[in-house]
């Protein structure tokens, strides 16, 4: 099955469905960039598909950084001076700063103010705050019910435990024809939230359940749900050695929400995948924008730090920061939609088929244009006006010269990208193409 054919085949609502639910059904875990519900969601998607699950201990170095200890959480709560619970992480897993350290303690309101976390400007929110590699403790709680904390004495209890553990990710490499690969990544260490974690991995499995069906693939696919930062660290400490077969690269998060799509460029800039998902976006009729490579963001930042500088962008819908849900408690199932779900996986679908289908292509009648109607090419192109079949094979005959490939017949002429490929295709079953191998000019 051809990408094209996926596309065109893909039941939106269903796949929708099946991404929500997933969504849904991981997102009471309290996942951090370790531990069990790390695991957990792992057995999740491998549900899905064949992922390998890799472990990396506590203590290994990689690269400038060293794998953490394991933490887990499994209470944790505050009681006011009337003896009830005012705060409890059974209640929502942001209650409890990630990797809080244990406590059991009393203490005066003002000792307590120390430790709790709230947003003034959204009151009702509960915030989501982590702290990896400074051991202490605190609790977030909306606002406004911060502010009617009377004077007292409150207990503060948190059983949790940091210990010799390890760091786990998942990963899937569904080969291709050659060595060069494609790198998907997506981040799976944030507790309760649906578009900031959640998205990203339903639509990231669902790409790779699609991939898998792909006959003849030209790149090897390689996914990675991985813990942020220290996740890519460690898988880029890990795989120096075959780093340079990344062809294309992209981190995937935020792609539940109906914003449009934002594109953040590799540092290259003008990398094969820059240009891939530029082109797709425009095609696609939609407000999208396109950004320029900054250090700061998701983990593309690994991947693009200047001692491998991949080629490895990041597609989004609304960017992380730019929505008021984001890492509060109103990114839930509700924020995202199955719609939009399904519309980000088309839209990586749309991105892979021009990574597989751009070829460069030598004309093998180049001394002015072959007579294509006694070729019965004129017309054998389905859909579209005649005007613009005639013109996507003169411009693939007229620019197949062996250095232009068909993304550059795209950029240039602004036709639609499957529509050169498709005359692409007829022209060379009608012996008037040759198709160019990797490196032959």
């Amino acid at each position: 099955m051809s990408v094209t054919e996926l596309l065109d085949g893909l039941d939106r609502a269903a796949v929708g469905e099946r991404m929500h639910a997933l969504v849904r059904r991981a997102y009471p875990l309290c996942r951090s960039i370790t531990g069990p519900a790390v695991r957990q969601t792992l057995e999740m998607l491998a549900e899905r598909i064949p992922l390998t699950v890799h472990e990396v201990p506590t203590g290994t170095p990689v690269l400038d950084w060293t794998v953490p200890k394991e933490w887990q959480a499994r209470e944790a709560w505050i009681k006011g001076p009337d003896g009830r619970k005012v705060v409890d992480f059974a209640e929502h897993t942001l209650h409890l700063v990630s990797y809080s350290v244990p406590v059991h303690a009393r203490m005066s309101r003002q000792e307590l103010e120390a430790h709790l976390h709230s947003l003034p400007e959204q009151p009702r929110l509960i915030p989501y705050r982590t702290s990896y590699y400074r051991e202490t403790w605190g609790f977030c709680l909306p606002h406004a019910r911060r502010e009617t904390l009377p004077e007292g004495e409150y207990e503060v209890f948190i059983d949790a435990e940091l210990r010799e553990g390890s760091l786990t990710w998942g990963e899937l490499f569904l080969p291709g024809e050659g060595e060069r690969e494609v790198l998907f990544s997506t981040h799976l260490c944030h507790p309760s939230l649906a578009n900031d974690n959640l998205s990203g991995i339903s639509v990231m499995t669902e790409l790779a359940a699609a991939l898998a069906q792909l006959s003849g693939r030209r790149f090897g696919y390689r996914f990675l749900f991985i813990p942020g930062t220290i996740g890519s660290i460690t898988w880029l400490a890990g795989n120096e050695e075959r780093v340079d077969r990344i062809a294309a690269g992209l981190v995937a998060a935020n792609l539940g929400d109906g914003g449009p799509f934002h594109y953040k460029q590799s540092r290259q800039g003008d990398a094969f995948i820059d240009r891939a998902v530029a082109r797709v976006l425009a095609e696609s009729g939609r407000p999208f924008e396109v950004m320029r490579f900054v250090p700061f963001g998701y983990d593309e930042r690994q991947f693009c730090s200047p001692g491998f500088n991949l080629p490895v962008g990041s597609l989004t819908r609304t960017p992380w920061g730019r929505y008021p849900e984001y890492h509060t408690s109103a990114d839930d199932p509700g924020f995202v939609r199955p719609e939009h779900l399904a519309g980000s996986l088309a839209t990586y679908l749309a991105v892979v088929e021009v990574l597989e289908g751009d070829r460069r292509y030598r004309n093998l009648l180049p001394k002015g244009e072959p007579q294509l109607g006694r070729r019965g090419l004129y017309g054998s192109l389905g859909g579209g006006s005649a005007k613009e079949r005639e013109l996507a094979l003169l411009w693939v005959l007229n620019q197949s010269d062996g250095a232009q490939s068909l993304l550059d017949v795209a950029e240039r002429s602004g036709l639609p990208f499957r529509r050169l490929a498709a005359a692409a295709r007829d022209l060379e079953a009608a012996s008037l193409l040759a198709v160019l191998a990797e490196g032959e000019s």
